[in-house]
């Protein structure tokens, strides 16, 4: 099924800010924080709850950790060789920003199909190391 081109932005920290990052499989210089395409028929927090189990193993509802959600949209150019996962003619994306606030020790268990890597960063490294400029500014405005 070709994705709308609508999307979360989950920016994991612990209590000691720490960001987790992860790396794509399909990029190996692409880090980055949680993403993923908002359902047909799904609102963005439930996306926001879904993309965070999915990608990192972390259950945020079954933990009873609360996804802040901050009302921001950021919109960007879907890159090139990703535009055949979307409707056609998607050009532009709206990403759909949320924050979550982990446990210093929880365990994280990568979504093998997206990811091969996981680090835990200080806010700056953190945001040095993101791929993308929203990511990077949605990080430092934590």
């Amino acid at each position: 099924m070709l994705r709308q081109p609508a999307s979360v932005l989950v920016v994991i920290y612990n209590e000691n800010r720490q960001f987790l990052l992860l790396q794509r499989k399909d990029d190996c210089e692409f880090w980055q924080s949680v993403t993923g395409g908002i359902d047909l028929g799904e609102s963005s927090i439930e996306t926001a709850y879904r993309e965070l189990k999915e990608e990192t193993g972390i259950d945020a509802k079954a933990l009873n950790i609360e996804i802040k959600q901050h009302h921001t949209e950021n919109h960007y150019e879907i890159r090139p060789q990703w535009r055949h996962r979307y409707v056609e003619g998607a050009l532009i994306n709206t990403e759909h920003v949320f924050s979550v606030c982990v446990p210093t020790q929880i365990e994280v268990k990568l979504c093998d199909e997206e990811h091969t890597d996981f680090v835990w960063l200080e806010q700056t490294e953190a945001a040095k190391k993101v791929w993308s400029d929203s990511n990077r500014q949605e990080i430092l405005a934590i």
